[in-house]
């Protein structure tokens, strides 16, 4: 009974995420709250989405169209009660990445693999949310998506120059060489008119930002460019690019076509744009449940975004995703629920219905500015700088995803693969080289590491740190560490192994520890282990390894296996903490080290082999 009591809940959670908010609804001041809120961040999102569907190579209706229903859906079915959902600037540059190559000269056909594309995407997150597979998104690291988000918004930014300078080019096969046609077209064929109106709203809303923080900026500058440019006749007197006639009515319900022949093509662009999207939004995600102490499900989240992106394919909508600038204004202004994401998926619908009309004089300039100062914020490079205090790989890896992106534009998702591959290399590489060091005892009885400190070792026993998992790609590694520092004590009868990093152990490693230490037996050297996690410990009882003759070579501490060499060395004139060369009375001199030394060494080998 409690069991099915149990799938009950968590039936009803996963399928109803909303019934842990809606009844709080009954508050007034909370469902005032949020009716601010939803409101205050339509405003922002009708200008923002028509200038990132701009930027996905559709008519800027289209990220109306994504952010009518999608925003909802994704608030009531994800776990995040305040994060903003719809058109965000790389998920669009990804969309026209992918588009452009197999339909930028079919305009209908565009639009269908737009949608088709929201609808792969949705599937693929809505899939990953129902097999609780959302640790796939960790093997897109910080340094990575650091690096391609700074390329991003350098190709997001110089992909509106055309539209700024008013000059037309034709796309280049890389971004960078059709940035540069754009830049020499602008040198003698300025649009004059057009680079006035995008400088002006460019002013607009940074001068709003600055003076007004708690005003839409980029709605007041939409709303002053939009009427200058109805007032002065920009279209027709100047020859300025406006977006024109905007369709009224919501959007129709569609179900989206699937061309099995693009299925490829796309299908990898969508798995892409889920990762992208989906690290993007949970980030957003956990950066406001630390504030609210709210309790944040990334598998739910997963849920939330597929069907949002599902919902938005059945509705003429394009790939969306949680946005910072937006989930930034949503709990600034007050979200409490994810109400506040369904008032604002109702503005939107009626902008649709009502104020289409107001849309028509919209300079296309003032999208491209509104862009261009949204991705600003994109450019972070102390990321990278703080990586490489952290780990240099890191910051190598990131600054590689950056160049390579760069390069590679429009074709961005190699980037981000590159930077997938060298981030397992990496982590492959350390795997396989854990750090080991020597340790010995300070004047103030405490192990620290010899080599570096500088501490007097014992001729006789030598105690080492190995700090990481035995397993097969590691095993080998440790193995010449140990036969290495063998190797140049001659006078070595017992090796510990301080055994408190290992917390695994596979097949491989500990055949080579059975190996290992029946080679040294036969040398007159015993392996002794210390601080051993009880699951490594099970495991060498289950494979005989701590029985039999091995029976005493596992120690709680590394002085009890210490004490335990002494004693059965006869070191009865030597008081811990100190067994140094100079005092061990096993110590026969450097004569004939060298001899030694080089035979210690064959003896090894050859018993290996």
């Amino acid at each position: 009974m409690m069991m099915v009591d149990y799938l009950h809940k968590f039936i009803l959670k996963r399928i109803f995420p909303f019934r842990e908010w809606i009844s709080d609804l009954k508050n007034p001041k909370i469902l005032q709250a949020d009716v601010v809120a939803g409101l205050t961040v339509a405003l922002v999102l009708v200008p923002q989405s028509m200038a990132y569907a701009q930027l996905a190579g559709l008519p800027p209706y289209y990220g109306l169209y994504a952010s009518f229903l999608p925003v909802a859906i994704a608030s009531v079915f994800g776990s995040s009660r305040q994060l903003a959902t719809g058109p965000v600037a790389v998920v669009s540059l990804l969309t026209a990445a992918a588009l452009e190559p197999i339909a930028s000269n079919d305009p209908s056909g565009y639009v269908a693999y737009a949608i088709m594309l929201a609808f792969l995407v949705g599937v693929f997150q809505l899939s990953l949310g129902l097999l609780r597979m959302g640790v796939l998104v960790d093997f897109l690291s910080h340094p990575v998506v650091t690096g391609f988000t700074n390329a991003a918004a350098i190709i997001i930014g110089t992909s509106q120059l055309s539209k700024l300078f008013g000059v037309t080019v034709a796309s280049e096969e890389q971004h960078y060489q059709t940035v540069m046609n754009v830049i020499s077209e602008s040198l003698v064929n300025t649009h004059n008119p057009t680079l006035l109106m995008g400088i002006l709203a460019i002013f607009l809303i940074i001068f709003v930002r600055k003076v007004a923080k708690k005003y839409p900026a980029v709605l007041i500058s939409v709303a002053i460019t939009t009427f200058i440019s109805w007032y002065i006749d920009f279209e027709t007197k100047y020859g300025g690019k406006v977006i024109g006639v905007v369709p009224d009515g919501l959007p129709s319900i569609q179900i989206p076509q699937i061309d099995l022949s693009q299925l490829i093509n796309l299908g990898t662009v969508a798995i892409v744009i889920s990762l992208i999207g989906f690290m993007e939004a949970i980030s957003i995600a956990k950066a406001m449940a630390t504030q609210t102490k709210q309790r944040l499900d990334a598998d739910q989240e997963l849920v939330g975004q597929g069907l949002s992106n599902i919902v938005s394919s059945f509705f003429q909508g394009y790939p969306v995703s949680g946005s910072f600038s937006r989930s930034a204004v949503n709990i600034s202004a007050g979200a409490l629920t994810g109400f506040s994401s369904v008032v604002t998926g109702i503005v939107v619908g009626i902008t649709l219905l009502f104020l289409t009309p107001l849309l028509y004089h919209i300079p296309q300039a003032t999208l491209a500015a509104v862009i261009i100062t949204a991705v600003i914020n994109l450019i972070k490079f102390k990321p990278i700088k703080y990586a490489w205090r952290v780990q240099k790989q890191d910051a190598v890896i990131s600054i590689i995803t950056f160049f390579v992106t760069l390069l590679l534009a429009p074709k961005l998702e190699l980037g981000i693969i590159v930077g997938i591959i060298l981030s397992l290399a990496s982590y492959c590489y350390r795997s396989m080289r854990p750090r080991v060091i020597c340790l010995s005892k300070n004047t103030q009885g405490v192990f620290r590491n010899s080599d570096t400190n500088n501490i007097p070792k014992c001729c006789s026993i030598s105690v080492m740190r190995f700090d990481g998992p035995l397993i097969f790609t590691n095993a080998g590694h440790f193995e010449n560490e140990v036969i290495e520092r063998v190797a140049t004590k001659p006078e070595l009868r017992y090796f510990i192994v301080d055994a408190i990093a290992i917390n695994e152990i596979d097949a491989t490693g500990q055949d080579m520890l059975h190996s290992l230490s029946s080679r040294l037996y036969d040398q007159n050297i015993n392996l002794f282990f210390a601080r051993v996690h009880k699951p490594i410990l099970k495991i060498f009882a289950d494979t005989g390894y701590s029985t039999g003759q091995w029976k005493n070579h596992f120690h709680r501490t590394i002085d009890d296996a210490i004490e335990y060499a002494w004693s059965d060395l006869g070191c009865t004139n030597v008081s811990p903490p100190f067994c140094t060369s100079d005092v061990c009375p096993l110590n026969r001199g450097t004569a004939g080290l060298s001899s030694i030394y080089e035979a210690s060494i064959r003896r090894m080998k050859v018993k290996k082999q």
